[in-house]
């Protein structure tokens, strides 16, 4: 089973918030990571710098750097089309997928689940001990990886 996750950084927690980043990554191969111009979409106006603080990403760079809302759709569902996608924060992550996909008017080619749907009640207990009680910068690739490897250290360690 090749196992995928995905994380979204995003431009606060608010309800005006809005994808700026975006990973994705299967536990045996593929992998994606980029960042979202919000200049893309007009409504995309509102900007937290307690998140930018958490993420470390600039309007500045998100508009160098992003690809459009467009685009970012189009390349999550080539991808992922079809997929169970698991997502450790699934209100959040969900709320702004929601947010992406409707602004470009496309609809989402894949599922997204949380956590509750793979691991049983008892490793996402041990999942969130072990994935939560780090303090780190989020970035998206970043959290990708810390939660496939705490998965990974809940799910898939050898029994005796």
């Amino acid at each position: 089973m090749n196992l995928i996750c995905l994380d979204l950084e995003a431009s606060g927690l608010g309800p005006g918030s809005y994808p700026i980043e975006v990973a994705w990554k299967g536990m045996s191969e593929g992998c994606d990571n980029f960042l979202i111009d919000p200049g893309s979409v007009s409504e995309w106006t509102f900007w937290d710098d307690f998140a930018e603080e958490m993420h470390g990403l600039c309007r500045i760079e998100l508009s160098q750097k992003g690809i459009t809302a467009v685009e970012a759709c189009d390349r999550l569902n080539a991808a992922l089309q079809g997929q169970d996608v698991v997502s450790d924060a699934w209100e959040f992550d969900s709320f702004w997928l929601r947010r992406l996909f409707e602004a470009t008017e496309r609809t989402m080619q894949f599922r997204l689940i949380g956590l509750s749907e793979v691991l049983s009640p008892e490793e996402l207990i041990q999942y969130r001990f072990v994935c939560k009680a780090q303090l780190r910068r989020h970035r998206a690739m970043a959290d990708v990886d810390h939660i496939l490897q705490a998965i990974r250290s809940v799910k898939y360690t050898a029994e005796p």
